[in-house]
């Protein structure tokens, strides 16, 4: 079980996430821009984003992060990462939980994720959460010309309600 904990994800975050994206997603990792436009949408009341860190309690490097944007009653999980070393603690179902949570406060009716045909651990996670395969996106991951599988889960209050989350 993690032992780590979330909190909201703010711009001196972006260094320490950048190097986790890199080291996970060499190929495709997102840019600095990318995340400062997310978190430009994250506060205030206006906010149409939810991005959150996981870090050692004891102030340790950030081993995990997400984020979630809603567009009308859709939300759409943009990013989802857990360090190699945390890989099966169960972080990964901890930042999702959040996540649901924040789509949920958005007052979104169903959530959407991209995740690659190849990554059947995410996959697995998200089914555990309810999520249906509902299609494919050809070659959305480049390079490499990587299929994306598109899900899709109704209703995602349901499948976080009895969560505690601390952060």
């Amino acid at each position: 079980m993690t032992t780590a904990v979330l909190r909201e994800m703010r711009w001196w975050d972006i260094e320490p996430v950048l190097e986790l994206e890199k080291d996970l997603f060499p190929e495709d990792a997102w840019s600095r821009g990318m995340f400062w436009s997310d978190l430009a949408h994250a506060r205030g009341p206006e906010a149409t984003r939810r991005y959150v860190v996981a870090e050692d309690p004891a102030g340790g490097p950030i081993v995990g992060y997400g984020g979630v944007a809603a567009a009308g009653d859709v939300a759409d999980v943009q990013t989802i990462a857990v360090a190699r070393d945390h890989w099966g603690t169960g972080l990964g179902a901890l930042i999702l939980t959040e996540l649901l949570r924040a789509a949920t406060a958005f007052e979104c009716a169903q959530v959407m994720l991209e995740c690659r045909v190849d990554n059947v651990r995410a996959q697995k996670l998200y089914e555990r959460f309810g999520f249906e395969a509902i299609g494919f996106r050809r070659g959305y991951y480049q390079p490499g010309n990587v299929d994306a599988l598109v899900m899709c889960l109704n209703s995602p209050s349901t499948s976080v309600q009895g969560t505690e989350i601390n952060g």
